[in-house]
């Protein structure tokens, strides 16, 4: 106002030009021009009678537009709130909905004015649009409840879970000892459970059993959780870090459950953590049927009518909690899980992969593709192996054992299984005649079963029970000759050859 002033005085009181008023106190020669028009039209020049403020000034030089005497139907804008929510639906096709009905009404402009004065009257949460079935938003309460143990009188927290559906503000809460992981994913499971299907996105806070690594643009989600949302069908979106309004609804109804169910619980003692749930429970269905403020119908109702429909179904298979770990391949082809270690194929040996951890089962992933898969079990520094995983070297080691020694020498031959059982007899742990055994019987592969069954007979005969007897026998024919000859070796003479004689002499020399 003071600039009107301004304008008014240089131009009646010293005959500047509008281009030069214009430039001395910053505005475009049209204001000036407008503000000149208007105080000539008002009849109005300095000096001003007294009385004349700023306020009257403003009246006189605009007065107010006269008002339409033609009144238009407005329409149920908690309706037309309501009906944005849904997929697809504009203003634009609500307005010519309003039209068909109403002729005489608003225009479209003014029909997006009036519905945007409307809203601001709104509270913050309830001022989003969301479509109903797509996002369901989740959070701990910061608030926590005590819980007494009976027997030792010891108190313990209890973390207070909150889901809330995006268009009609269902809530659900339930009570767990931590925010680790497994009651995280439990606690999602029971809440799907409670809504009676699945939402499209999930929207957690970045806490830990979430979100590995929390990032503006790609955050990396929990692999258990990424599991979960897999066998949901579901996306998940982190909120950003120290960024409340991506998650205003469940902020919102986390500060709804502080104040309408925990604080009623303020002077209640719990013994026990289903005790504290079954009291959640009670206060909950209290919560979802208290009546909306501003907007007709409560939490229930508004679930029933838009949420509970666009709702997807549930899996028919319960999902089954896995935690996900790195892990490297050890040169013995085994990876270690919780102090037991488990075989892979021997080509993956030194790798890196991704074990999945069940109630029951462990699997190894590498790339994506499974390429082991254990019964769990709980003995520590223990091996679980697959012959398959093994090398065929290895599984041929791996197969010695005394029965299996015998049963091969057996199909050999009864002196080839005599044989072995003595040189098993013959140590004072077996396993220390297991590669004595397999030499023998790999004798067979070079010159045969028959001529082997014939060497191991020799070799019981004579008491030569090893494998370097039988090889000598084989390689010099001695199996071939008759048991009753004996084969003497010609010998040239010479004098340093002492012969049998000598041995029968009694010289001494």
């Amino acid at each position: 106002m003071r600039k009107i002033h301004e304008v008014l005085r240089l131009h009646f009181e010293q005959g500047r030009s509008k281009r030069e008023i214009a430039r001395i106190i910053n505005v475009s020669p049209s204001t000036v021009s407008d503000y000149v028009a208007r105080a000539k039209l008002a009849g109005l020049s300095p000096p001003f009678p007294p009385g004349c403020d700023d306020a009257v000034l403003e009246r006189l030089l605009f007065p107010p537009s006269e008002p339409s005497s033609v009144q238009r139907p407005a329409p149920a804008w908690p309706t037309v709130h309501k009906e944005l929510r849904r997929k697809g639906v504009t203003l634009e096709l609500l307005w010519q909905e309003y039209k068909s009905e109403q002729p005489e009404g608003f225009q479209y402009s003014a029909f997006c004015e009036h519905y945007r004065r409307w809203r601001q009257q709104l509270t913050t949460s309830m001022r989003q649009t969301h479509t109903p079935g797509e996002r369901l938003f989740i959070d701990y309460a910061g608030q926590t409840v005590d819980v007494t143990d009976g027997s030792t009188g010891e108190i313990r927290t209890a973390q207070v879970f909150v889901a809330v559906l995006g268009a009609s503000n269902y809530t659900y809460i339930e009570a767990t000892w931590s925010q680790q992981l497994p009651d995280w994913i439990g606690s999602h499971v029971r809440a799907l459970a409670f809504f009676g299907g699945c939402t499209e996105l999930w929207v957690p806070d970045n806490l830990r059993s979430g979100v590995s690594k929390a990032s503006r643009y790609e955050p990396d989600v929990n692999p258990t959780y990424h599991d979960l949302a897999e066998h949901y069908g579901v996306a998940v979106l982190p909120a950003r870090a120290r960024r409340p309004k991506d998650k205003a609804k469940v902020e919102n109804g986390v500060l709804v459950v502080t104040r309408w169910v925990l604080a009623r619980l303020r002077h209640q003692r719990f013994f026990s953590l289903n005790e504290l749930n079954r009291s959640l429970r009670t206060l909950l269905a209290d919560l979802n049927q208290r009546p909306f403020k501003k907007l007709p119908g409560c939490r229930a109702s508004a679930f029933a009518e838009m949420d509970q429909p666009a709702l997807r179904p549930l899996p028919q298979v319960d999902y089954e909690y896995a935690e996900w770990k790195l892990a490297r391949v050890g040169v013995d082809y085994h990876v270690e899980v919780d102090g037991h270690y488990y075989s892979v194929p021997c080509q993956h040996a030194r790798a890196q992969v991704r074990v999945r951890m069940t109630r029951t089962t462990v699997e190894v992933f590498q790339r994506g593709q499974r390429i082991a898969s254990h019964v769990q079990c709980a003995f520590k520094g223990r091996h679980t192996t697959v012959a398959a995983h093994m090398p065929p070297a290895h599984r041929e080691v791996a197969g010695w054992n005394a029965q299996t020694l015998t049963a091969r020498a057996e199909a050999v031959g009864p002196r080839c299984a005599v044989l072995v059982e003595r040189l098993l007899g013959q140590r004072q742990h077996p396993q220390q005649a297991f590669r004595s055994c397999l030499g023998v019987l790999s004798l067979g592969q070079k010159y045969g079963g028959d001529r082997l069954e014939a060497a191991c007979a020799r070799a019981l005969k004579y008491s030569a029970v090893s494998w370097k007897s039988v090889q000598a026998i084989l390689k010099n024919g001695l199996d071939l000759q008759p048991q009753g000859a004996q084969r003497t070796l010609d010998l040239p003479e010479h004098e340093n050859l002492r012969g049998a004689a000598y041995y029968q002499s009694n010289q001494i020399h």
